[in-house]
């Protein structure tokens, strides 16, 4: 049994068979039958079964420079409409602050300089999109294990929640992980792209990263870095935007 391989597959078909879908979201592919059938496939079992055949330290395929695509979409939201992080992004963010916080010992407020100043990891990795397209793509980033063991986790602390700057209507745009993908030595909070600066539309001024998993859990315009115990009562439950209002999975492990 391949659950990850079968899983790319039915995604690159239904890819296919839509001839190419350029969308703002994944907002169409979720309202279609086909589209929830394949989203929700195993929304009990899923993650339980990866947990327990799947490796899930193990790394994402990296690749070589000469690998990466020349033109990566940018995908979903382009440009938050919040007032605030326009006039962030007219500044190049040199005012705006991350902020860590929720169930720890050491809550954080760091600037975009700070973050660039502490330990990096660069990785040249695939991104995944449930759409059915993929690209590669040059990151680098903080790695999310390093800013966690600072922010002195407490015992109680299972998921860690992702506010960004992004939104649906009235709905914010949240992510949410678990600690066993918050530490894995992949998952990064992205500043640069490609040798560049993270472009507004790729997410600055932080995206995360969590390589072992499909693009929807890749959020963008990080605001807040938050720890919890639980994910009930936080938006619509369910750990994420698309989750919430399109019944994604929670865990898309690839």
């Amino acid at each position: 049994m391949t659950p990850r391989l079968s899983r790319r597959r039915l995604i690159g078909s239904l890819g296919a068979g839509a001839g190419g879908l350029l969308l703002s979201g994944c907002d169409r592919i979720a309202a279609s039958s086909t589209g929830k059938t394949l989203l929700g496939l195993g929304e009990t079992a899923s993650y339980s079964a990866q947990r327990l055949i799947s490796d899930r330290a193990a790394l994402a395929q990296e690749f070589s420079a000469a690998d990466m695509s020349p033109f990566f979409r940018t995908n979903g939201n382009v440009q938050p409409a919040s007032a605030d992080y326009a006039a962030h992004a007219a500044h190049n963010f040199a005012d705006w602050r991350l902020v860590v916080d929720g169930l720890v010992g050491n809550p954080m407020r760091l600037s975009l300089a700070q973050i660039r100043g502490l330990p990096r990891r660069t990785q040249i990795t695939r991104h995944d999109c449930v759409e059915g397209w993929s690209a590669i793509g040059q990151w680098t980033g903080l790695p999310l294990g390093l800013l966690l063991k600072q922010a002195q986790l407490r015992r109680d602390v299972r998921y860690i929640v992702f506010h960004c700057a992004d939104s649906f209507g009235a709905n914010p745009y949240y992510e949410s992980i678990d600690l066993i993908d918050a530490f894995h030595p992949q998952t990064i909070l992205a500043w640069g792209m490609n040798g560049q600066t993270l472009s507004v539309g790729h997410g600055a001024p932080l995206r995360l990263r969590v390589e072992r998993q499909l693009g929807y859990k890749q959020a963008k315009y990080v605001m807040r870095v938050e720890a919890v115990a639980t994910l009930a009562g936080l938006h619509g439950g369910k750990g994420g935007y698309w989750e919430d209002v399109a019944g994604y999975q929670w865990y898309a492990g690839i």
